[in-house]
């Protein structure tokens, strides 16, 4: 099986889903276990169709194989419209008590002719710089 890299790709019925992660150094608390990580999504409707995000289904796993899931409206407060060849951008965090995680999930997506899909998230690793496995 190949390990998620820090950024991800993935396409589902003509909504690109692209992902960077970085670590957080200056927001994070080793000594703590409190690893701080930060990620910016393109969402890019390459369809025919507007579509609206109506809303997110995360699946979080910490180094030590814990699971959180989080589901919610939208995304950062806002649950965008992208016309055909629009996109939208933005960037949220996660903290995890291990310094190396992975995150991967869905978006809901309504079709103007009323239709309704989950758009991939495909896996991305959340990893402090020089951490091992």
């Amino acid at each position: 099986m190949n390990r998620p890299t820090t950024h991800s790709n993935a396409e589902t019925n003509g909504i690109l889903v692209e992902v960077q992660s970085r670590y957080v150094a200056d927001e994070s608390a080793p000594m703590t276990r409190r690893f701080v990580f930060e990620y910016t999504i393109t969402i890019t409707n390459n369809g025919s169709e507007a579509v609206q995000l109506q809303s997110r289904h995360w699946v979080i796993t910490d180094g030590l194989g814990d699971v959180q899931e989080v589901r919610g409206p939208g995304v950062v407060g806002e649950q965008p419209v992208l016309s055909p060849g629009e996109g939208f951008r933005y960037t949220s965090g996660a903290v995890l008590p291990t310094e190396r995680g992975t995150m991967h999930g869905t978006y809901q997506m309504h079709r103007s002719d009323g239709a309704q899909f989950d758009a991939t998230i495909a896996p991305f690793s959340l990893e402090r710089p020089h951490s091992l496995n």
